[in-house]
């Protein structure tokens, strides 16, 4: 079993910056990839950037490149998501995932291919 626990959330002003940490423990050896979601009141779930462990590569959604920035500590078994340029449209719960390297699904992708999760952080951007 895998558990992950979020950090770093909080409130900031538009254009500030904000880092998360997502720390993983118990058999965290067996992770291929981990991501950030995030969820706005009324709104679905949504992807926000991926990490893979295997070659770093990452991926990020539409509405935070060049803004936010994904990256690993392989020796802490811990992501980082940074955060700049933040908009008020940022503000939702962020969510840590990862996926099992049992499964090692070649794309990131939809809620459902992720097998572990985070209890959400808040983050929240004042206009």
């Amino acid at each position: 079993q895998v558990q992950l626990v979020e950090s770093g959330g909080g409130l900031v002003q538009a254009g500030g910056s904000l880092r998360l940490s997502c720390a993983a423990s118990g058999r965290a050896f067996s992770l291929f990839r981990m991501g950030w979601f995030r969820q706005a009141p009324g709104k679905e779930r949504e992807l926000v950037a991926d990490f893979r462990w295997t070659d770093s590569s990452t991926y990020y959604g539409d509405p935070v490149k060049g803004r936010f920035t994904i990256s690993g500590d392989n020796a802490k078994n811990t992501v980082y998501l940074e955060m700049d340029s933040l908009k008020p449209e940022d503000t939702a719960v962020y969510y840590c995932a990862a996926q099992s390297a049992i499964r090692a699904l070649r794309d990131p992708g939809p809620i459902r291919n992720y097998d572990y999760w985070g209890q959400g952080t808040q983050v929240t951007v004042s206009s």
